[in-house]
Parts: C-alpha cells; sequence; structure tokens
C-alpha cells in the first residue's frame, strides 16, 4: 500500500490558501476530504493531499511562507481507483 500525506486545516480559507503557495512553489497537490481517520475535531473536512516523494517541498513552502494548517497526516491505501467502478 502506498503511503500518502494530508495537510489538514481549520478552515477551507486556509486549505485554498496553501494550495495557491503550493502551486506557485511548484509543489504538485490536490483537494481531497479528510479522511475520517484523522481528521479530528479542529479539521474543516478539507485537506490537500500530497504524494510521498513532495511531503519535504510542501514542508518547507509552509515554512517559508509562513502558511498556517492544522497538521499533516499520513495514511496508507486510502485511495481505491476501481471503487464504484462498475464497467
Amino acid at each position: 500500500m502506498k503511503l500518502r500525506y494530508y495537510i489538514l486545516f481549520a478552515n477551507y480559507e486556509q486549505g485554498l490558501a496553501l494550495r495557491d503557495l503550493l502551486l506557485k512553489d511548484g509543489v504538485p497537490n490536490r483537494i481531497a476530504p479528510a479522511p475520517r481517520a484523522i481528521q479530528g475535531d479542529l479539521s474543516c473536512g478539507m485537506s490537500l493531499l500530497i504524494e510521498p516523494e513532495h511531503i519535504e517541498q510542501a514542508r518547507a513552502c509552509i515554512e517559508a511562507h509562513h502558511a498556517p494548517y492544522h497538521r499533516i497526516a499520513s495514511l496508507e491505501g486510502q485511495i481505491q481507483p476501481h471503487r464504484d467502478h462498475y464497467c
């Protein structure tokens, strides 16, 4: 199973602002629902999904821009490409 990193936020504005910064710095990411297993009380339900090969770039971007976020969590195998595939 592949490890993926999820950046969690207290609100959507923080998530969208960090997404813009990551894209500006050339760090691949995508908006994803925060997995329930790591969502917690403070998370707004949105996360940014970062692949393992880009997590250090993402951390550097967060630090360089002092971008607010709730936490970074890792989980294995949350994306199932054949889920709900009927053909």
